[in-house]
């Protein structure tokens, strides 16, 4: 199955960007990866508050 992803420059405080690092070699991934991961668990936050966001199909 092949998976669609998008890009987006990201810029982090220099600490914040050493605390991915640790945070992510801790958990054996990549920094994108974690970044993934933490962005999966806010959004699913946000709908459990919220309710569910709905995205129109891509063309």
């Amino acid at each position: 199955m092949k998976r669609e992803t998008s890009t987006y420059p990201l810029r982090l405080p220099y600490e914040l960007n050493e605390k991915l690092k640790y945070m992510s070699d801790f958990n054996c991934r990549s920094r994108n990866r974690e970044i993934e991961v933490a962005v999966k668990r806010y959004v699913a936050d946000f709908e459990r508050l919220y309710g569910t966001i709905n995205i129109a199909p891509k063309d």
